[in-house]
């Protein structure tokens, strides 16, 4: 039982990190990713845990990124980058079939409006292959998987961006966590992982406003 509690505490600090950064994670996110590193449960456990998280991504605000790199420092690089891929894919098949199933209603339940119009932008100029770009983006990934689960994409035209992008981020996290255990720096590497996602999202929201200003911009000097 006390093994039971102090995993679910790790998932419990896992899920409030990306909320909380500031305020936990030098105390509580620091001590659990110690704990992790220096008493990890069984590679069994640790698999189940992982593909666990990862899989309710949807439903919960999981840093994956920080996940993927604490399987990898557990795993290795190749059991990791399975686990970590097998988990992302899970996630995604979850939320692209609920999209598709009940529409609009879930993808606003599960998504702000400016984020799903700023993937609806993408989607329009590059179509599914919008899913291989903002993979690796938190908050804007789910939006973009829901968005084209509700357009009624199919299955054919999702699979394979999803797949190839998912295999990439799980191998880079993984072989990041394995790198960072040998040389024993895993909170250096935790903390890559998670401010990473976190500013290729800002500068990708950056970047999409100021091509949408840009139009706007150059027809209002026109006329």
């Amino acid at each position: 039982m006390r093994t039971f509690i102090k995993w679910l505490f790790l998932i419990g600090v896992l899920l409030l990190a990306p909320v909380v950064p500031l305020l936990f994670w030098e105390a509580e996110a620091e001590a659990v990713i110690v704990q992790w590193s220096e008493q990890p449960p069984s590679p069994l456990l640790t698999a189940g845990i992982v593909f666990s998280l990862l899989a309710a991504d949807i439903f919960l605000p999981v840093p994956s990124s920080v996940v993927s790199t604490l399987a990898g420092s557990q795993l290795g690089t190749v059991g990791g980058t399975l686990v970590c891929w097998a988990g992302m894919t899970a996630g995604a098949v979850i939320a692209f079939a609920l999209a598709r199933k009940f529409g609009d209603p879930i993808v606003r339940r599960y998504s702000k409006a400016e984020d799903l119009l700023a993937m609806r932008k993408v989607a329009d100029r590059i179509g599914p292959w919008g899913i291989a770009l903002t993979r690796a983006l938190p908050i804007l990934a789910e939006a973009m998987v829901l968005l084209l689960g509700a357009s009624r994409l199919t299955w054919r035209k999702f699979l394979p961006p999803t797949l190839l992008a998912n295999l990439g981020i799980a191998l880079a996290y993984a072989a990041l966590g394995e790198l960072a255990a040998q040389h024993e720096w895993i909170l250096v590497a935790a903390g890559i992982s998670a401010a990473a996602p976190l500013l290729l999202t800002w500068f990708f929201r950056r970047h999409l406003r100021q091509a949408t200003d840009e139009p706007s911009g150059d027809q209002s000097s026109s006329t």
